[in-house]
């Protein structure tokens, strides 16, 4: 043997003592063990088409088909487009990062970051449903319809998975075939099939209505170059919003002179509405119910009925629809502007802890000598993707409310929501409402930090072995019982697909 290979010998079992001795030190966490069928009470009681729908559903929120009146009044048509595609990239990045590690070690428990964003979306949603209502009827009063609405989907969810699954299994087949059809109406109305026959093209790409629209003109002393910037920067904080999959903005077709249009369309989106509202408070007590399993909430939330329903968690979740009641003593509108402003700081929260967890998450596989292309699933524009994700996102956030301190005041900015006659007031203001989320994100963590005295674990003991061999004897037994079914039909292999 020669020198050269002799070195190269040396160097391979140096590199093998290293990874070895950094496995060692890998701290076997045993409470990311997933579940046993001893400790797993929850029923899962979704059959594979209930699943499938339930998933595409939930991938068109309504945040793609409406909300996005605002962001085009503000944005323009242009400023929209390229609001929402950059956002959409960046929600894309997200995604493909929570999919790596997902993919890497599913878990059955879900993220919990998205507890706090479940908790909120409910009632905004339930608020949404009101001000859908109140399209046909302000006889009855908005109260009324909260309580039904909120009543109606808590005994949903207290009825069981199966209930659940078989109500949205048709709620999401509603919404794909809404979706589509108001998606090919939008372009023949477009293109002049309307009773006008008013083909409108690119008539509003043009001054002054576009194409990029021009916000707080006034406020900035009429200089319509930083007016324009501005305009398409509102279409990113909405765009963010509408990404989340909740926004509820009204839609106007009255205008087009096409007769129970606007009241069909208005019935579809009651039940987008309802549809997630009914989703969230699913999630959001499966979610308290694993935090408590993992030890991280009180243990009262482990308990289930024997429908498996997790009824504690439930519970509380539905408790917070009570914040919809504050529809009662102000506008729909501006409760709603509370409620958004909530969901998009938690959920642009939540992005962030997912970028952040991705790059710690390759870093730990970099320095644990394991290689990412042997990942179930490989993150494209890796990792410059997660950081670019983690940056836009911060920044976005940073300044969502920047409408708040135009025009600029040095000591408005200081004391604006210091000084107030009543706390009441000062809730009211736009600066509470666009940054309040954040103080309180970082006081739970710091609460749960202290509280629990966890630390951040060195990226050599993050632990990447815990729940491999039971995801692969999972995945062993489900490829058996697939190989034991009969052969599927055309028309089984063709939903299969989609």
């Amino acid at each position: 043997m020669s020198s050269d290979e002799k070195r190269a010998t040396s160097e391979k079992v140096l590199d093998a003592e290293k990874v070895d001795s950094l496995s060692e030190s890998v701290e076997f966490d045993e409470t990311l063990r997933e579940p046993t069928a001893q400790d797993e009470t929850l029923h899962r009681g979704l059959k594979a088409r209930q699943i499938s729908m339930i998933a595409l559903g939930g991938a068109v929120g309504t945040g793609l088909i409406i909300g996005s009146g605002t962001a085009l009044r503000r944005g323009g048509p242009l400023g929209l487009l390229i609001g929402y595609a950059f956002v959409g990239f960046v929600c894309y990045l997200v995604m493909v990062a929570l999919g790596e590690m997902a993919a890497y070690i599913p878990h059955k428990r879900g993220f919990a970051g998205y507890a706090t964003r479940f908790l909120i979306v409910t009632p905004n949603n339930i608020n949404a449903a009101g001000v859908v209502v109140q399209y046909w009827t302000k006889s009855v009063h908005i109260a009324i319809w909260m309580v039904i609405f909120i009543t109606f989907i808590f005994v949903i969810n207290l009825l069981g998975v199966r209930v659940f699954g078989e109500l949205e299994f048709w709620f999401s087949g509603i919404k794909i075939v809404a979706l589509i059809a108001l998606l090919l109406m939008g372009i023949i109305i477009d293109l002049g099939g309307n009773p006008h026959r008013d083909r409108l093209g690119f008539r509003y790409w043009k001054e002054p209505n576009g194409p990029m629209g021009k916000y707080l003109l006034t406020q900035v002393g009429g200089n319509t170059s930083l007016s324009i910037f501005l305009g398409f920067w509102a279409t990113l904080t909405n765009a963010l919003f509408a990404y989340m999959g909740t926004e509820l903005i009204g839609v106007t077709v009255g205008e087009v002179g096409i007769r129970t249009l606007d009241h069909v369309i208005n019935g579809a989106i009651l039940i987008f509405v309802m549809s997630a509202a009914n989703s969230d408070l699913y999630i959001g007590s499966r979610t308290l119910y694993g935090l408590a399993v993992e030890g991280k909430a009180p243990k009262i939330f482990k308990r289930v009925n024997r429908m498996g329903v997790p009824y504690p968690a439930l519970i509380l979740c539905t408790l917070f629809c009570a914040l919809v009641f504050l529809n009662v003593r102000a506008s729909g509108s501006k409760v709603f502007g509370w409620f958004v402003n909530l969901v998009s700081t938690f959920g642009a929260l939540t992005w962030m802890c997912i970028a952040y967890s991705h790059i710690r998450f390759m870093k730990a596989l970099q320095l644990q000598g394991k290689s990412r292309d042997d990942l179930p699933y490989k993150a494209p524009f890796q990792p410059w993707g997660s950081w670019f994700a983690l940056g836009a996102t911060t920044v976005i956030t940073f300044f969502k409310g920047f409408d708040t301190f135009l025009p600029w005041n040095t000591a408005n900015f200081i004391t604006y929501a210091t000084f107030y006659d009543s706390v009441e007031q000062c809730l009211l203001t736009e600066l509470c409402r666009s940054y309040i989320a954040i103080p309180v994100f970082f006081f739970l963590w710091a609460g749960y930090k202290l509280f629990m005295k966890t630390s951040v674990i060195p990226l050599s003991r993050v632990d990447l072995v815990t729940g491999l061999k039971e995801i692969d004897d999972e995945e062993k037994r489900y490829l058996d019982e697939q190989a034991r079914l009969p052969p599927k039909t055309r028309l089984g292999r063709l939903w299969d697909s989609l």
